[in-house]
């Protein structure tokens, strides 16, 4: 590995890196909104649940 860089390439690459790894984080955000069911009362999901059994 006797390739020089210059700070000014190095700086660059970091930067791509960066917008790589921004980019990737809003995008599993948006894919991986959980709800947590502890937010939601019992009696609610209980209603939920029968909602979806009388659905199908």
């Amino acid at each position: 590995m006797d390739q020089k860089y210059t700070i000014k390439e190095i700086l660059s690459a970091v930067n791509e890196f960066q917008k790589i790894d921004d980019s990737k984080v809003m995008e599993d955000s948006q894919d991986k909104k959980i709800i947590d069911n502890m937010d939601i009362p019992s009696n609610t999901l209980k209603l939920i649940e029968e909602a979806e059994k009388a659905k199908n």
